[in-house]
């Protein structure tokens, strides 16, 4: 079974305009690599294991923050390598000053 990940799209309007959050990998191979590199706060999760409780389990171990609001499911992507990838907008605000990773 190809690996999956679920993942939350945290989004609000400004001005009229559609703000989102991204987030960065960290680590040697992703410094100075930001072309094609963000991401929303995204990780694996297993067989069984609800893939919305993922996906608020990673924003929180990706941010240090807990997400809540009302999540509207996105179509899976399935990546070149095959991982499938389960995303859930949900409108909100983040306070970037207090991010831990």
């Amino acid at each position: 079974m190809p690996k999956q990940s679920a993942g939350i799209l945290l989004y609000k309007i400004a001005d009229n305009q559609p703000l989102v959050f991204l987030v960065h990998p960290g680590g040697p191979f992703w410094k100075n690599k930001d072309e094609g590199a963000w991401s929303v706060p995204k990780g694996e999760f297993v067989e069984g294991e609800d893939a919305l409780d993922a996906a608020k389990r990673e924003f929180e171990e990706e941010t240090g923050q807990p997400i809540h609001g009302e999540f509207a499911p996105l179509e899976p992507v399935r990546q070149r390598s095959g991982k499938m990838v389960y995303t859930w907008a949900v409108e909100g605000d983040i306070d970037v000053s207090n991010i831990v990773s």
